[in-house]
């Protein structure tokens, strides 16, 4: 499964997530489960993530290029 999702759905949790922007899908079994994905949102206080509905996200395959310059910007790097 992908490592990153692109957010369909931000109902309830506008503060937390963007419609349209990509976030990084930490691996969680349990959550997914329970149809959940343990997601990096725009809080970014809680380096393990928050989980979320699954159905709020679509799974999307990034280039190496593009999903190497998407963790360096998340830590910081």
């Amino acid at each position: 499964m992908s490592q990153f999702v692109i957010c369909i759905n931000n109902q309830g949790n506008q503060a937390s997530l963007i419609v349209g922007k990509v976030y990084r899908r930490l691996p969680d079994s349990q959550a997914e489960a329970h149809q959940m994905f343990r997601i990096v949102d725009e809080d970014k206080s809680e380096p393990e993530g928050y989980l979320y509905p699954a159905s709020m996200f679509v799974p999307v395959e990034l280039p190496e290029e593009v999903q190497r310059v998407l963790m360096a910007a998340e830590s910081g790097g």
